[in-house]
């Protein structure tokens, strides 16, 4: 059978205008600001002005990624279509793609086959300008900062101890580490510098979690750039920087609102990574689409352990939202990788690789059951290699926990393939009340709350603070942020900060290297291993694939 790729399932979709989705999605045409026919921002006042009630909100999280793929956008956006099969007046909110990636190695972000949101090559590629604002917004900082000190230093910065870098949307492994300011005094002063990519700045995170211009604008003004010769913390507001940074992202707050392949509107905003940020999309995105339907799939970045756990830990947390169901992606394919194999030895029944891997999958559905206490369903991407036996042990398992597994075949066959899905989502949300409850509280110590995610989430024995690492946190905590969430960064590729250790590891400690506080995000960034906040590209890039022809029509994007 001949499979179509994604980029031509989208391009023979015939889309709707982005009105009528709006219409779909109740929202006024008054507040509606096109970019071209198809994909349009909303203006933040339809909040204040709507009277709608917020629907229900459901999330789509998964098992720890591997080489063989879950399908965890592809899911959401299926789900999505299915419950609007099921007659549900529903909204998606997915995060945006970053360039990075989408010219590397790991592929775009609007989802695959028969469950995707269009245009799919504008939102892979510059969609309508976020990240270049936050660029921009970032680089201004970077630039205001290193004019003041050029420009007689009043503040007293120390260039040794600037926190604040410059980012690009690129995966550009070059410019990690550079030296800056060369080339004599009329050029500005020599320091080490470097680049993180966009999705990785700040302020990325701070949009993300703002919930209005003022927010924003204060947020902004929060940001710790560095510290002085007398060991004292520089902020933003302190270079009067933030008015400019917000004009730069007055409109990236909007979110965009879009499509899936069977017309469900689908708000796509912000992009932070999960595992070196907090994974989620906008605050503004998910309040918006909660507002706008009666149910809301959203979705958080990698594994259970990196993206629910931030989604619930942060998100939810500074935002008041409360998940009313929770979906975990899983394959048996994926499965059977947790269990030992290549991924070339996928493709037939191995019942013990099966019951070797499943373990992951049963631990991140007992942290959402018992530890943050909330409904939750198993979907499996069947894929046509896997045999009944396999699924069955896998149904088998998952009800000991409690827990009901449903098979989706969204990405062949759309909404369609994401109806029974659609209908346990419903009856979760309907005959299961959850007690939502954060893995920690807001009472512990910055240590004790990082404590709290490795023995509770990963499954770990505990943590190993290095000396530099305990020396930061009690500076953190002496200048008023013990009280933050913390936002840890590892590994996706396990429950520990070794990615060689798959399944479901014990025995292990997580060894806490850096901590350095996002003040204007508000969280404490906890830095594990050897956690890269610029990617590189891979030996052959996907760039090197992709094309367009003369009619402007693109080749070659997945």
């Amino acid at each position: 059978m001949q499979y179509k790729s994604d980029i031509e399932i989208a391009q023979a979709c015939q889309m709707k205008p982005i009105t009528e989705i709006a219409s779909l999605a109740h929202v006024d045409e008054k507040y509606i600001e096109q970019y071209g026919k198809y994909k349009a921002k909303i203006d933040l006042s339809l909040l204040k002005e709507t009277n709608k009630k917020d629907g229900k909100l459901i999330l789509v999280t998964a098992i720890t990624p591997t080489p063989a793929g879950e399908g965890k956008t592809t899911t959401t956006i299926g789900l999505a279509d299915g419950l609007k099969r099921i007659g549900k007046d529903v909204t998606v909110a997915l995060r945006e793609p970053s360039l990075g990636p989408v010219f590397g190695v790991k592929g775009g972000a609007a989802g695959g086959g028969y469950a995707q949101v269009v245009p799919m090559e504008d939102i892979n590629l510059h969609f309508t300008g976020d990240f270049h604002a936050i660029g921009a917004a970032n680089n201004l900082l970077a630039a205001m900062l290193d004019n003041h000190i050029q420009q007689g230093n009043a503040l007293n910065i120390d260039p040794r101890r600037i926190t604040w870098k410059r980012c690009v949307d690129m995966n550009d492994r070059q410019l990690r580490f550079i030296l800056d300011g060369m080339g004599g005094t009329a050029n500005g002063v020599p320091r080490e510098d470097g680049f993180d990519i966009t999705v990785a700045s700040e302020i990325m995170a701070v949009l993300c979690l703002s919930d209005s211009i003022d927010d924003l604008k204060q947020r902004l003004s929060n940001i710790i750039v560095g510290y002085t010769y007398a060991d004292e913390p520089v902020t933003c507001g302190q270079l009067k920087a933030q008015g400019a940074m917000t004009a730069l992202l007055k409109d990236a707050l909007k979110p965009n609102l879009v499509q899936t392949l069977e017309g469900t509107p689908a708000f796509v905003h912000g992009g932070p990574f999960a595992n070196i940020a907090h994974g989620c999309n906008s605050v503004m995105a998910t309040k918006m689409a909660l507002r706008m339907g009666d149910y809301t799939v959203t979705e958080a970045g990698f594994g259970a352990d990196l993206g629910a756990e931030k989604f619930l830990d942060i998100k939810c947390r500074m935002a008041g939202l409360t998940p009313d169901a929770v979906v975990v992606v899983a394959t048996v394919r994926a499965l059977k990788m947790h269990g030992g194999l290549a991924k070339t030895e996928l493709g037939t029944e191995d019942l013990k690789a099966h019951e070797q891997g499943i373990p992951n999958l049963l631990r991140h559905v007992s942290n959402i059951k018992n530890v943050y206490k909330l409904p939750c369903v198993v979907a499996v991407n069947r894929f046509p290699t896997d045999t009944d036996n396999e699924i069955e042990f896998i149904i088998d398992k998952c009800r000991e926990l409690g827990v009901n597994t449903v098979l989706s075949t969204v990405w062949a066959d759309g909404g369609k393939g994401g109806e029974a899905l659609a209908r346990e989502v419903v009856r979760l949300c309907e005959e299961e009340k959850g007690d939502f409850t954060f893995s920690y509280g807001d009472d512990l110590t910055i240590a004790q709350k990082i404590e709290a995610v490795v023995t509770k989430v990963y499954g770990g024995d505990g943590v190993n603070i290095t000396p530099n690492a305990l020396k930061q946190i009690k500076k953190l905590e002496s200048l008023g942020f013990g009280g933050c969430p913390v936002c840890i960064a590892k590994t996706q590729y396990s429950f520990s900060d070794d990615p060689t250790k798959l399944g479901a590891p014990t025995g292990f400690t997580v060894t806490v290297k850096n901590v350095k506080v996002s003040a204007g995000a508000g969280f404490v960034v906890v830095l594990t291993g050897d956690i890269l906040t610029m990617p590189g590209l891979p030996k052959v890039p996907a760039a090197e694939k992709i094309d367009v022809d003369e009619n402007g029509v693109i080749t070659g994007l997945f």
